[in-house]
């Protein structure tokens, strides 16, 4: 296929490029420099291009190396978009919170980081935190602590410095009572509303932006309960899917946009469940029923199931990484099986990506369905070219004579007897900072690959996302900053194929427009507000810091805001 000349990888039809030509470009003459990052000597060059993404000029910030002009990006060796938890909540079942636990397991795929269960028994919530695994969190004995037929659960994925205090699900009271919450998303005016409700004397105990959701239900007037979570939803910007629970409901709601998937479904003794995705309910046997509605929340309690409308709400924004990366295969999700969606997004690069090859393999696990499919289209034979270790920790001890790709080799071990030789078809799901695509195809060609050809089932990634997912600054996206041959040249491929923009829409139909693609266009349908991410930055959910480390991840008028109410209290009070 002819090499493209195109500078903007999302603009290549189907993003395919096998030229070496580079083009070099600076930085723009208003950037400022990167911030420091975990020095590394890099193998190629990084080519600065100009962002793609139209947000990252006015909310994120550049710093350079100390020792050079060459920018460092960070040497993350599980180079993915990490989704940042799943939800779980279960009514009507006297084992309520083990069936908690087991959905949650079948949930750790969304969240390793934390976990929590709130149950209900004789009118009292009562809760079990901790950080790590699902099953490093609950043991026989804390289960037994969780008695009762009603129960929410979550666990969280974060890349910052987790503390216990900010594990969900939250418990407060308040004047009425009790409530539990536990939420999957991420709030984009969490910051605005947060200072409005400090200003008024409200004490906040952690930095997760899903407390504002309960001091809003708190000093909320309205009646009955349910009325109270749809006025401080009201007030919310952004993404959230959370289910309630008090002494005697349990309540699941979903924004307005549907950004995060919330399904219900209902076991054979008629107890009611939500989950993140149907990959839980199958778990615990219960037979998916539909999806929570964008907009809507569902109230559970001895009367039954009630169904109210939110607000009326505007075209859906489903988020299509749930598709390309965060849901299980065997999940349906937003209506839609997930193999199918990835088994045809490798037959669409089959088709306008070809490539002479001897054998296609995945980069496990994500990108073995789209592989498969791949194999299955172009009618080449479909192998175990990489094997995933599944017993690697989340730290790991170093030998002292540094071993190279030491992070990657942990986890993925090449198969010479499928590579020597061969002409390689590598698909994988995405390409995020290109650190680790670089040292897959370096490893792969150190077992005796005659060639290596990288297929990706998703278009280029050049937009942070804002709505609970945890992805790098847009200066971190190799994309945002590269053409496609760019990143070729970085990565060291033979050649390289995104799937394009255009051929996923038409895939999705008539469904295309009730999906999120700003991480590929950086048009978001909800604007972030407040704080937002930079290099190195993480969804502010779960992370304790200073004032300081958040400074510089502002918009540049909220910022302005807040530092002027500040200094009037602080003049009022004096």
């Amino acid at each position: 296929m002819a090499a493209s000349t195109a500078s903007t990888a999302a603009a290549t039809p189907s993003a395919f490029l096998t030229s070496s030509a580079t083009r070099s470009s600076h930085l723009p003459p208003s950037s400022k420099p990167f911030l420091n990052l975990p020095s590394k000597t890099l193998e190629k060059p990084y080519h600065i291009t100009f962002s793609k993404n139209p947000i990252s000029d006015i909310v994120s910030t550049h710093k350079t190396s100390p020792d050079s002009n060459t920018p460092f990006f960070s040497n993350d060796d599980d180079d993915k978009p990490r989704e940042e938890c799943g939800v779980v909540g279960i009514y009507g079942d006297a084992e309520a919170s083990r069936l908690c636990y087991l959905a949650l397991h079948a949930l750790q795929h969304r969240g390793q980081e934390g976990a929590g269960i709130v149950s209900v028994h004789d009118s009292i919530l009562q809760s079990v935190t901790g950080v790590g695994l699902v099953s490093e969190v609950f043991s026989e004995s804390k289960l037994d602590k969780l008695p009762g037929d009603i129960a929410i659960g979550r666990q969280i994925l974060h890349g910052g410095l987790l503390h216990v205090k900010n594990v969900q699900p939250f418990v407060a009271g308040y004047r009425f009572g009790s409530v539990g919450v536990a939420h999957n998303g991420n709030l984009v005016n969490y910051q605005v509303l947060r200072a409005e409700l400090e200003e008024n004397g409200s004490i906040f105990n952690t930095s997760s932006d899903t407390e504002v959701v309960l001091h809003l239900i708190a000093i909320s007037k309205a009646r009955p309960f349910f009325l109270r979570i749809v006025e401080a939803c009201e007030k919310l910007e952004g993404a959230y899917s959370m289910v309630f629970l008090t002494e005697d409901k349990l309540v699941a709601v979903r924004d307005p946009f549907g950004f995060r998937p919330l399904v219900m479904g209902r076991r054979s003794n008629g107890a009611v469940v939500f989950a993140s995705e149907t990959c839980a309910l199958d778990l615990i046997e219960a037979t998916y029923e539909r999806e929570v509605y964008p907009g809507e929340v569902i109230v559970v309690d001895k009367e039954g199931v009630q169904s109210v409308c939110l607000m009326p709400h505007p075209e859906p924004k489903s988020c299509i990484f749930e598709h390309i990366y965060f849901s299980l295969p065997n999940s349906v999700v937003f209506g839609r099986s997930v193999y199918e969606s990835r088994r045809t997004f490798g037959e669409i690069l089959a088709t306008e990506a070809p490539v002479d090859c001897d054998v296609v393999i995945a980069v496990p696990d994500s990108g073995v369905v789209a592989a498969l499919g791949y194999a299955a289209k172009a009618g080449v034979p479909f192998q175990q070219g990489l094997i995933r270790s599944h017993y690697v920790g989340r730290t790991f001890i170093e030998p002292s004579q540094k071993i190279r790709d030491f992070g990657v080799k942990l986890k993925l071990s090449p198969v010479k007897a499928v590579l020597e030789g061969k002409r390689v078809v590598v698909v994988d799901d995405s390409i995020v900072r290109g650190t680790t695509s670089s040292k897959i195809v370096r490893l792969i060609k150190e077992a005796g690959a005659k060639e290596v050809h990288m297929r990706i089932a998703s278009p280029p990634i050049i937009g942070s996302c804002y709505y609970g997912v945890d992805t790098p600054s847009a200066e971190e996206l190799i994309s945002n900053r590269m053409s496609v041959e760019e990143i070729r040249e970085f990565i060291g491929s033979d050649s390289l194929a995104f799937l394009s923009i255009d051929s996923l829409k038409k895939m999705l139909g008539d469904d295309s427009l009730n999906f999120c693609y700003a991480c590929f266009s950086g048009k978001y349908p909800v604007e972030p507000r407040g704080k937002v991410k930079r290099i190195g930055d993480f969804v502010d959910d779960g992370l304790s810091g200073s004032m300081e480390s958040i400074d510089g991840g502002w918009l540049q008028g909220t910022r302005n805001l807040l530092k002027v109410n500040l200094k009037d209290d602080i003049n009022s009070s004096a």
